[in-house]
């Protein structure tokens, strides 16, 4: 009777023993087949996903390319019409020298005696840098060429404007006979605006 119970003890303690293995071996099995294979399966989607999302994009830019050229070369004939109206040189010296001569020629084009020149400081904006230069001009009795002047100044290829205007009529009655001064200012190329450095920020 004792050798009976002491059998069936070391039946089950074998039992217990296989059933703790096999779920080991289920546990050992998830951990290093299902598990990484999921793993892998999930990152796979995820390129899947996004691979994907870049190629919908590219359909997208191809399907809007003609629009997007189109757009572009806009763009640099506007950029070019821009550049043709800059006064030319590198430098704000070299730039009012170039407005100085412009000045001059339309000024000997239309008869009119000038009698100083000015250079006044450039103002630096986005991109572009604002050169003005102050003139006086010898009393002109004939409003004719001053307004063909003015007219050529405001109207030629490169773009210059008469941002101040001064006057002096001796007779108002009779006004053929007129001095005074102008501020004529003209845009060149500038330095690009230089990005603020982080902590220097204020």
């Amino acid at each position: 009777m004792k050798w009976s119970i002491l059998g069936k003890g070391k039946t089950s303690s074998k039992r217990l023993l296989g059933g703790v293995v096999g779920i080991a071996v289920v546990i050992l099995l998830y951990v290093y087949g299902v598990a990484p294979l999921v793993e892998t399966q999930k990152k796979a989607d995820e390129e899947i996903a996004l691979q994907q999302k870049v190629l919908e994009r590219y359909a997208e830019f191809l399907q809007n390319r003609p629009k997007v050229e189109a757009e572009l070369e806009r763009t640099r004939r506007q950029i070019d019409d821009i550049q043709k109206k800059l006064l030319l040189g590198e430098t704000p010296q070299l730039g009012a020298a170039n407005l100085q001569d412009l000045v001059k020629r339309l000024a000997e084009k239309n008869g009119l005696s000038l009698r100083s020149f000015r250079n006044l400081e450039p103002k630096d904006g986005n991109f572009y840098r604002k050169i003005s230069l102050q003139i006086e001009f010898n009393p002109t009795a004939s409003m004719m060429s001053l307004s063909r002047f003015i007219h050529d100044l405001e109207n030629q290829e490169t773009r210059t404007t008469i941002s101040e205007m001064d006057l002096l009529v001796f007779n108002p009655r009779m006004p053929n006979n007129i001095q005074g001064s102008m501020v004529i200012s003209g845009l060149m190329k500038g330095e690009k605006p230089k990005a603020k450095e982080k902590g220097k920020e204020k």
